[in-house]
């Protein structure tokens, strides 16, 4: 395996990096946020009445979509990490991303590309063609390519600028403001798609709404490029899956090796290398890296090949893999409360929304508080409670990675039951109005109560999301940047999944016997309070499970360095 330390791509980097170069990769990355976000919302309706999809057809094809930009990012990073790089792939996936909304934007304008508006006389519709099909879905998957380029190294890419000085408190603290700002700037983008550009496409139809998304890509674009001559660029030379299979091979290879802490035990280690020695974590690993044949080893007559003998840096970067899978399990359950949005709308909708008499809250519209409250939390955080934290306590202040993810496990259990008990008291008050028989009536009960969950919910979101970048990257070496910025990612695609496959667990149990499901298409008649309840217990179970893991994990990489830099600072003084 060859060595894996970055590589400048040009001498005339010395003064690239930092905060200069960080609002240009952030805004590509938001840019893309507002676009894909903002084509997404209304997508079923463009395929449904303009594509004359049916229901189910036009769902799959943006079910399908959405898990293409899900998934392709992961793949990106793993192409990022091991061949390469990360500004090669950004740019990639800003071009191809660019093309492809360009594509979409063009099927609205050329009458062609899409079927005949229907028959107002005969009320009858023309179905698409296959070649229009076609076009319609190789655009999105330019989309969903674009997208996978640009997510799965973005942020890596953005934390690489600190990586001089990563050893310096200044930088460490940069770093995890950049953590911050980069969750509250996507969030953002996104809270302005689903406002501005869906009320655009809405108003003024698809030419314009669908115009918009790639002028974004466009902007995003043009600011990630006038950037180029600054950015500190790394490449590696090495193929992570290839290195993580020569780990299994050759520790199986040299099973009979011991593995002791014997001082005559010799490990094979790059010569620049900071580590001589592995880790004692998941020791068994450590034998594919002991020379077996120490004598000619030292004089250098003769070295195993690769999948015998590995580095203690690709041991290493197999055991971060490992370590950090059941750290990373305990934000799916995370991800399955973020995603009852459809269950909560409904919750919404069979409330009293009215603000006067004539106006009346979209009850979508409600859950923009999540993504304000995300943002505000991580403004306040950054600006006021730092600050003033720091000067109480007459040193740095900071929250450790773990400890925002644990906070942001916590905020998911009342988030739930919060819901849950705004149901049961919703629920009581249709009853005592008689009224659960007629789907159309609302409750006397003001929707507003909604922003109380939404808020926590939007606080615990970023709390764990952010905490869940620092912990990721400072936990993997740096070869493996952007894996650990898409990691978040996948937890959301996995979360979605355990939500669907939960939501059918419970309704088909409680409608046993006869009995009307907990999640009825009637609220009245159901009892969403009960599936609320279900899932805030596994919540509850979740906390304990994520409590277990963090005490086996030990204290992470960041929170370690950062601690040694401050008590080195008070020796100095």
């Amino acid at each position: 395996m060859e060595e894996q330390e970055p590589l400048l791509d040009s001498v005339d980097q010395k003064n690239a990096g930092g905060f200069r170069n960080m609002s240009f990769i952030i805004a590509n990355a938001s840019f893309e946020k507002a676009a894909t976000f903002g084509l997404n919302a209304n997508m079923i309706l463009y395929l449904t009445n303009d594509y004359h999809l049916g229901m189910v057809s036009g769902a799959n094809i943006v079910n399908l979509w959405t898990a293409a930009g899900n998934f392709l990012p992961v793949v990106g990073a793993f192409v990022a990490d091991s061949s390469v790089g990360r500004y090669p792939l950004i740019a990639f996936g800003s071009i191809v991303g660019l093309m492809g909304t360009i594509l979409l934007w063009l099927t609205t304008m050329i009458p062609r590309a899409r079927p005949p508006f229907c028959s107002v006389s005969t009320a009858q519709c023309d179905p698409s063609t296959t070649f229009q099909v076609i076009v319609l879905c190789f655009s999105l998957g330019l989309s969903s390519i674009g997208v996978g380029g640009i997510r799965s190294a973005s942020m890596a890419f953005g934390a690489d600028q600190f990586v001089k000085g990563y050893n310096k408190e200044k930088s460490l603290a940069a770093l995890e403001s950049y953590f911050s700002w980069y969750y509250a700037a996507t969030v953002l983008a996104i809270t302005i798609s689903l406002t501005f550009v869906v009320y655009i496409q809405e108003q003024l139809g698809w030419q314009v709404g669908f115009g918009i998304p790639a002028v974004f890509m466009l902007l995003g674009a043009l600011l990630f490029f006038s950037a180029s001559s600054f950015y500190i660029r790394s490449k590696d030379t090495s193929s992570l899956i290839t290195g993580f299979f020569q780990v299994i091979v050759a520790s199986y290879k040299n099973r009979n090796f011991t593995s002791d802490s014997d001082k005559t035990i010799v490990y094979h280690h790059k010569k620049e290398s900071e580590l001589i020695v592995p880790s004692a974590k998941l020791r068994f690993l450590n034998k594919a890296c002991i020379v077996g044949d120490s004598k000619n080893y030292l004089t250098g007559k003769q070295i195993p090949g690769s999948w015998s003998l590995c580095t203690i840096d690709q041991v290493e970067e197999l055991k971060a893999v490992l370590k950090v899978i059941p750290m990373w399990s305990t934000g799916v359950l995370m991800s399955v409360t973020v995603s009852q949005g459809s269950i909560t709308l409904v919750q919404t909708m069979s409330m009293d929304r009215h603000i006067t008499s004539s106006f009346e809250i979209p009850a979508a519209s409600l859950s923009i508080s999540f993504f304000i409250s995300a943002i505000l939390w991580i403004l306040f955080y950054d600006r006021v409670i730092v600050p003033i934290a720091s000067r109480l306590l007459g040193k740095p202040f900071y929250l450790t990675p773990k400890l925002k993810m644990g906070i942001g496990i916590l905020l998911s259990i009342l988030f739930m039951a919060v819901l849950a008990f705004i149901e049961y008291t919703r629920r009581g008050i249709v009853l005592k109005q008689k009224i659960s028989d007629n789907q159309e009536s609302a409750a006397k009960m003001s929707a507003l109560w909604i922003i109380i969950p939404y808020c926590l919910i939007g606080i615990g979101e970023a709390m764990n999301t952010v905490g869940q970048y620092e912990f990721f990257y400072s936990e993997f070496p740096k070869s493996m940047s952007s894996i650990a910025s898409t990691l978040r990612d996948l937890s959301l695609s996995v979360g979605g999944l355990a939500a669907t496959y939960i939501l059918t667990i419970v309704d088909q149990v409680s409608r046993r016997n006869g009995k009307p499901s907990w999640i009825s298409s009637n609220i009245d008649q159901g009892h969403y309070d009960y599936y609320y309840l279900v899932i805030a217990g596994l919540c509850v179970i979740n906390m304990f499970y994520y409590v277990l893991c963090s005490w086996a994990y030990g204290p992470c990489e960041l929170s370690a360095r950062k601690d040694f830099q401050q008590q080195d600072k008070i020796d100095e003084d």
